[in-house]
């Protein structure tokens, strides 16, 4: 909660700062604005170096791990998590499309170029590009998991340990000051809050979302275990509530765990389902991240309406790269990131806005995301019982 409250403010001073040199000018405030806006082009600069890492060692030590349990099992978990990441990216995208023509009339947000410049050019070049680290990912985390080669497993998961440690108490903490130098910038060209406006009306209907996409599968767990579907979201929400606080699956995994089997689903089930999920399923982030790409490619006056297949396309890949999302606050969005700017070309204003957006609810879709794994908990265990039956 303590890092809304930052980014919350964090924004609301950008916005003053960029709204007073847009309203009275004059030489101390332009000052002030391109002081924000070098800080943002810096630290800037670090999350996208950063980015391929995350990527390279979190794909590959998830690849690498999805061991435990019978094959079957641990196939049929993961296909479930990722058909449910795939339907909820779908979901989000054929109502943003419906809904954001309602909303803007597109170029919320000023060309690259207008506005303030930096003080300086300042640039950190990626030791690796995003295709590059993601190619390598899923080359060593499939060859460490077929060799069984314990010293690779070991460099990958001290990798990733590495990233996440940087992530928490570098990124996470820089993250402030990089937002509020985007939209110190956004409001020192007076577009700063017909884009608001905009981007508010997607986040409500991307937290609308999550609980339809949780209804429905809540409503397929319960008819397979033969459950009241509202009586087992019921039963989760303490996990839920515990996630809007910590905005962490990982740190909301005990929770989870505990809420699960009080639905009734076995221990060993859940034990092996929910550790899991809370790497691999993030229906609820899916849909905050496609909504809002949505949102912002129709207000970016570089980008248009990506068509059906080019946005299927990015789902497909991102539920997959889901594995790579770091259980910390903004850890999605992150490892996301690369994808956008592979698929779907965005540049770094477009992946600025995307994070910012994607900061201001990460409590609300990590909530879903967690949610989530309880139904995907009961979908594993009717089909763990079937087979069972057939034996």
């Amino acid at each position: 909660m303590k890092l809304i409250i930052r980014l919350l403010a964090a924004i609301i001073i950008g916005i003053t700062v960029g709204s007073l040199y847009y309203a009275v000018g004059g030489a101390f405030f332009e000052v002030l604005v391109r002081l924000f806006i070098t800080l943002e082009m810096i630290l800037g600069s670090l999350i996208f170096f950063t980015i391929p890492f995350i990527i390279l060692f979190f794909i590959a030590s998830g690849i690498s791990r999805i061991t435990g349990g019978s094959g079957k099992v641990v196939g049929a978990t993961v296909g479930v998590a990722y058909i449910s990441t795939l339907g909820a990216g779908l979901l989000a995208y054929f109502v943003a499309i419906l809904i954001m023509p309602l909303v803007t009339d597109g170029g919320a947000v000023p060309e690259e170029g207008e506005g303030l410049s930096p003080f300086f050019e300042f640039e950190i070049p990626p030791v690796l590009d995003i295709l590059s680290a993601l190619v390598l990912a899923f080359a060593l985390g499939i060859v460490i998991t077929v060799t069984k080669t314990d010293t690779m497993r070991k460099w990958v998961d001290e990798g990733k340990v590495i990233t996440e440690y940087i992530i928490e108490k570098v990124i996470i903490n820089i993250l402030p000051f990089y937002i509020a130098g985007v939209f110190a910038g956004m409001a020192a060209t007076g577009t700063v809050f017909d884009t608001l406006a905009v981007f508010g009306v997607v986040l409500l209907v991307a937290i609308f979302l999550h609980w339809v996409w949780i209804t429905i599968q809540y409503t397929i767990a319960g008819a397979l275990l033969g459950k009241n579907p509202f009586a087992m979201i019921k039963t989760m929400l303490p996990a839920y509530l515990t996630a809007l606080g910590t905005m962490s699956s990982a740190a909301t995994i005990p929770v989870t765990l505990k809420q699960v089997k009080a639905n009734g689903i076995r221990n060993r089930i859940a034990d092996f389902v929910v550790p899991l999920c809370a790497n691999i399923h993030l229906a609820g982030s899916t849909i905050t991240i496609i909504s809002c790409t949505i949102a912002v490619m129709t207000v970016l006056p570089d980008y248009s309406m990506p068509g059906f297949f080019e946005i299927l396309g990015t789902i497909m890949l991102l539920g997959v790269v889901m594995i790579a999302a770091p259980g910390v606050p903004g850890g999605a969005i992150m490892a996301a990131s690369g994808v956008l700017m592979v698929n779907l070309g965005f540049n770094e204003a477009a992946v600025a806005f995307m994070i910012a957006l994607y900061m201001a609810q990460d409590s609300f879709g990590t909530a879903a995301n967690i949610t989530g794994d309880g139904a995907v908990s009961g979908i594993i265990d009717a089909y763990e019982q079937k087979l069972h039956k057939k034996a």
